[in-house]
């Protein structure tokens, strides 16, 4: 469920000021992984890796209240759950958007991402979950990546993570990444609980 709150209610309230009407408001952090753990792990179980980091992601998020309200238009709007959105190449060769509801269950998120991830490249349309607060990603397997910095359209205000290959080196394996959020929804400091937190996700899949 999404509904529309009062900005002066919530925690946010100095942050909506500030940022809601910046011509810049997002902010980009760049942060390596270790994804050793995540790596074996999908080697080990037999699942996608992209999707078991797209859980991690819901999880880590799960628990950061900030998480839960974002700025839509000029309004700011809570949610009641999360979702996260993955970019499935589509069957004529192009790319469509999936939006998977998070579940801290794993072997559901990993079923729902199978199917919906599938019917989104057979139907080649996207698959949007309004009443969900969503977390965007996009895994650019073709290279590996130092960093992004995403558009800033002022309409798709979402958190947003990329990536590109991960790196081998020695026994180990490292994944740049880039989170690219709205000031309005959290600060730098919540941002970067959210990656610690991410890491912690990533080394205790067992």
């Amino acid at each position: 469920m999404a509904r529309e709150v009062n900005p002066q209610e919530t925690s946010r309230a100095a942050a909506f000021e500030l940022w809601m009407k910046a011509p810049n408001p997002t902010v980009t952090f760049f942060k390596t992984l270790n994804v050793t753990n995540l790596v074996k792990f999908s080697r080990r179980k037999k699942l996608k890796f992209n999707m078991l980091l797209d859980w991690c992601i819901g999880k880590a998020a799960a628990d950061i209240k900030e998480f839960y309200l974002l700025p839509v238009a000029d309004k700011l709007i809570r949610y009641d759950t999360l979702a996260v959105n993955t970019i499935v190449k589509n069957r004529i060769g192009e790319v469509s958007s999936c939006d998977i509801l998070f579940n801290p269950n794993l072997e559901t998120f990993n079923r729902d991402y199978l199917q919906y991830t599938a019917q989104t490249a057979e139907r080649c349309e996207n698959r949007d979950l309004t009443d969900s607060m969503v977390i965007g990603t996009s895994a650019i397997l073709d290279t590996e990546l130092d960093g992004v910095v995403g558009m800033v359209s002022g309409i798709y205000n979402n958190p947003f993570l990329f990536w590109g290959r991960y790196r081998r080196k020695l026994f180990s394996y490292f994944l740049p990444i880039s989170f690219q959020f709205h000031h309005t929804q959290m600060d730098g400091a919540h941002a970067g609980r959210f990656l610690e937190i991410l890491q912690k996700e990533i080394d205790s899949l067992s």
